[in-house]
């Protein structure tokens, strides 16, 4: 089964016809599910409409290709620290760590950077959301964990740590295990009152 988040790159080429794509043409995007993990194809929309496959794809989205371009204008550090925190973290696999992947993901979302693709109900319940950088084009593939309201602020202020650099990865995923260890406590008494979640 394919991890619960992961981050893949946006190619240069078509991954049809080898082509190098095109800057500001248009360029269909998807993600294919292996037992690996995920694949990512990226093509000039007419050789994927000719493109014979026996799969269908676990996401596809159409968007425009942006060349790579040298920076002439920094973005607000705390913006840049935040997706490089969430790259971190991905690279973490640290299960203790998905409310803060989930909630950094959301943050990255509403500040412009990250813009959701797709979403996506697997077999066991589980929701995975697919986030594409606006400006370099790699794709996050995120477990969205259903956080509950009564926690989030908790979450939140754990973001904040990590942005201002108060609290290690280590520190915020021994915190996070508390909280996991609280929702579980939390979800087995609404499963013995039957009482309904409340999501965020």
């Amino acid at each position: 089964m394919a991890q619960d988040w992961n981050i893949k790159s946006r190619s240069h080429f078509c991954s049809v016809c080898a082509k190098p794509l095109v800057d500001r043409a248009p360029v269909v995007s998807a993600l294919k599910e292996t037992p690996e993990g995920y694949e990512r194809y990226d093509a000039h929309p007419e050789c994927w409409k000719a493109m014979e496959r026996d799969w269908q794809p676990f996401s596809q989205w159409d968007g425009v290709y942006l060349a790579p371009v040298k920076e002439e204008k920094k973005e607000p550090l705390k913006k840049e620290d935040a997706g490089e925190i969430l790259r971190k973290l991905v690279a973490l696999e640290d299960p203790a760590m998905k409310n803060v992947v989930y909630v950094l993901a959301v943050m990255l979302e509403r500040s412009k950077i990250l813009v959701e693709r797709d979403a996506k109900t697997l077999d066991d319940g589980s929701i995975r959301r697919v986030y594409e950088d606006r400006k370099n084009g790699d794709t996050f593939i995120i477990l969205d964990p259903r956080l509950r309201l009564e926690n989030l602020a908790e979450v939140q202020q754990q973001v904040v740590a990590l942005l201002s650099g108060t609290k290690t990865f280590g520190e915020v995923s021994a915190a996070e295990a508390e909280v996991e260890s609280r929702e579980q406590a939390s979800q087995e008494a609404r499963t013995t009152n039957g009482d309904g979640p409340k999501q965020a």
